[in-house]
């Protein structure tokens, strides 16, 4: 079984976008993601909206608040 890409609100990360992608991973929809190298070491892939993937390139800095429904560029 997949993992879930999606961000949730209780999560908290911070790091450097490395790469980004997009994918119909069921079919149906259009999916964007990024995979970012977090600031506490590794890396993560995430799912994040349209608007904010146009607006990113590799090289931007992430944050993600707990409590926040997204990340948010730095």
């Amino acid at each position: 079984m997949p993992k879930s890409r999606k961000v949730r609100e209780e999560d908290a990360w911070d790091g450097v976008v490395v790469d980004k992608s997009r994918g119909t991973t069921d079919g149906s929809g259009l999916y964007h993601y990024v995979e970012v190298r977090l600031a506490g070491g590794g890396t993560g892939k995430f799912r994040v909206g349209k608007a904010l993937w146009e607006s990113l390139a590799p090289g931007d800095r992430l944050v993600k608040e707990a409590g926040a429904a997204a990340p948010a560029k730095a």
